[in-house]
């Protein structure tokens, strides 16, 4: 990230925070509307302003900090967005006459953000955290006590963060019951450890998770994608309503699966909003975002076993390559290639998990 830090834990805070906050994919049109940027990039804007605004120490104007997430608003999240939460309405029997009043598309996600600030922020400080940087340290910390225990090497067990996090933040806890079986995702908990990971990996002033064999970190992005390229076929799927979700022709298929066409946005031109997906319930989202865990753990799986004997240096690529890695290619050549990023995605509101 383009920023200057005092310390590593005040980087590492910033970087928890990020994966904390990490969701709206539910709100990527009316985000690219407001703001001309998807769901992703106005949360990583809104972090880069939240940690230039925010004075020093653990006090309430230091909005990193536990007290400052737990005494945010609404109105300062709309603020720090650059988003308006206010809409006008005509005033009946006043033509002409409009009235300013708290609404629009975008109120529900800001809302969304300040409660899960609001929320973690109690719970750090219930605990005697400064900061979730610190938490995180300390989560990692334990992790190291039991890989010195069992002499597992000098990568520390992911299970031990993971499991720390998830039991002590609602807005971690991506789970859900699908016909009495629960589904655990775990989208965001799993993206911070391997955040941390790919940042602090160079150094040795945080002990390292190891990440190679997490599973993806499914949001709305990688279902859409394996479904749109073929890999998840829902024409047989069980649960009917999820049937042709993407009706792509074989055409639009082999245009997908061909090399990317060369097209750039004219300088000065307004990117078009992307086009709205369907809207999907809780458990049809969580189907889908499961369905995309398991079509990526075969992928891995099959690309394992692939014998490439003339070429040494891609049979050890595939040999090697881990649920992580497909993660970020299928999520950058969505954002990479304009084609893909035209391709509708599935919509669910009111989440904070994706």
């Amino acid at each position: 990230m383009p920023l200057v830090f005092p310390n590593v834990a005040s980087e590492l805070n910033l970087v928890s925070v990020l994966a904390l906050l990490n969701f709206a994919s539910g709100y990527r049109v009316p985000l690219h509307v407001a703001t001309g940027r998807g769901a992703y990039d106005n949360i990583r804007a809104l972090i880069f302003t939240l940690y230039l605004t925010s004075a020093e120490g653990s006090g309430a104007d230091n909005l990193l900090s536990a007290k400052g997430m737990a005494t945010i608003t609404r109105e300062k999240v709309a603020e720090l967005m650059n988003i308006s939460i206010r809409q006008e309405k005509p005033v009946p029997g006043m033509p002409g006459v409009v009235m300013s009043e708290v609404g629009g598309p975008l109120l529900e996600l800001v809302d969304l953000i300040a409660g899960t600030m609001v929320e973690t922020g109690k719970v750090l400080l219930n605990g005697a955290y400064p900061n979730l940087g610190a938490f995180v340290l300390e989560a990692l910390n334990e992790a190291k006590r039991a890989a010195d225990k069992s002499g597992t090497g000098h990568l520390v067990p992911s299970e031990v963060v993971l499991g720390r996090l998830v039991k002590a933040f609602p807005a971690f806890q991506d789970m859900y019951l699908v016909d009495d079986t629960p589904v655990y995702i775990f989208k965001k908990a799993l993206f911070l450890i391997h955040a941390i990971f790919l940042r602090f990996g160079k150094s040795e002033s945080l002990p390292l998770p190891d990440t190679s064999n997490l599973p993806v970190f499914a949001d709305n992005v990688l279902p859409a994608m394996l479904v749109h390229l073929g890999v998840i076929d829902l024409s047989q799927c069980t649960v009917t309503s999820l049937r042709g979700l993407f009706s792509d022709s074989k055409e639009q298929l082999d245009a997908f699966l061909s090399s990317a066409q060369t097209e750039e946005t004219p300088g000065g031109v307004k990117k078009t909003p992307p086009k709205e997906g369907p809207n999907l319930s809780k458990e049809e989202a969580f189907i889908l975002r499961a369905a995309a865990v398991d079509a990526c753990e075969l992928i891995v799986e099959t690309a394992r076993s692939i014998e490439v004997p003339e070429d040494e240096k891609k049979q050890a690529w595939l040999r090697n390559v881990t649920l992580p890695q497909l993660d970020g290619w299928l999520w950058s050549v969505a954002k990479d290639r304009l084609d893909y990023r035209r391709l509708q995605r599935f919509v669910e509101t009111g989440t904070v998990f994706y």
